[in-house]
């Protein structure tokens, strides 16, 4: 029997579900999610891996017009990452028409020839069957408008699992004969520090408004495993974060009336990350700023972002 494996971009506007299917595909939470633009910042690998096969699902940021340093760093991001793939999945919710942003974006698969392209609308449990067909019809002739045919179109919610096993099927047949790229027991191959820092950074964007949720980013200062007691112990780690944010006004949101907002991100965070870690931690957050780092390349780079 031969083996099939598969580098696979997940693509799309801000806010069409890529975070979620790529969960969805890997069947357990590797990726951040949040009802915010831009929450994705980096080109994250899911691992799906199963009998006969393997693919490494790579989801990146919401393409758009940007209107920082970051933003255009993002873009280059996913045009970066659809080089060399081997299927790229662009996401269209059933939800919302299909325009100007959803174009831009087909014209750039259009020039990645080798490539199979499919389209996933995503967010059906969210639409009326009754317009299904006309969001089929526009996103058919939106791969027309931008020069190439679909390979494969799937409606499919991933909130509720309906049609996922479908792209993975779609998307293991078309992956070419390869022996695995990672071992069978990883699901990401992203650094654990960056996994925890998104972990923080979602739950301090939770429920904040406006610019506040794209001027966030977190930095992990340290972190240390403690000694084991005995052998069945559970691990504990010591974990020391700051929360980045661009004015004072932002730094006085997140930490809220006597602290209160930064306990309950603590809290939160805290909750997802021994899940992650599988251990008991000790969290401490510290929020500083940095003045207008989105638009500034030297607080980009020590960040982590790249820029052309």
């Amino acid at each position: 029997m031969t083996h099939k494996s598969a580098f696979v971009a997940i693509v799309g506007r801000p806010n069409t579900g890529k975070s979620t299917l790529v969960n969805a595909l890997v069947g357990e939470k590797v990726v951040i999610t949040s009802h915010h633009p831009n929450t994705t910042r980096s080109a994250i690998r899911g691992i799906v891996t199963r009998p006969g096969f393997q693919l490494v699902v790579v989801d990146t940021p919401g393409v758009h017009k940007p209107k920082t340093l970051l933003g255009g760093a993002l873009n280059t991001m996913v045009s970066e990452n659809m080089d060399s793939v081997d299927s790229i999945v662009l996401c269209i919710p059933a939800v919302e028409a299909i325009g100007a942003g959803d174009l831009y974006i087909a014209k750039e698969i259009a020039g990645h020839k080798s490539a199979k392209k499919i389209c996933a609308i995503t967010m059906i449990d969210m639409a009326k069957k009754s317009e299904m067909p006309e969001q089929l019809m526009a996103a058919s002739k939106l791969a027309t408008d931008a020069g190439f045919q679909w390979d494969d179109i799937v409606p499919l919610s991933a909130k509720t699992d309906d049609q996922v096993q479908l792209l993975i099927n779609l998307l293991a047949k078309y992956a070419p004969d390869s022996p695995p790229f990672y071992p069978a027991d990883m699901t990401s191959d992203q650094e654990l520090t960056t996994q925890i820092a998104d972990l923080i950074r979602e739950a301090a964007i939770e429920d904040v408004f406006e610019e506040v949720p794209h001027s966030i980013a977190v930095m992990i200062d340290e972190i240390s495993e403690r000694e084991k007691r005995t052998e069945s112990e559970r691990p504990f780690f010591d974990i020391h974060a700051s929360i980045i944010v661009e004015r004072d006004s932002q730094k006085a949101i997140i930490i809220g009336a006597k602290g209160e907002r930064l306990k309950s991100v603590g809290i939160a965070a805290r909750s997802e990350i021994e899940k992650k870690l599988k251990g008991k931690i000790f969290l401490g957050l510290h929020v500083k700023v940095m003045p207008n780092w989105q638009s500034d390349a030297k607080a980009l780079s020590k960040l982590g972002f790249t820029q052309q």
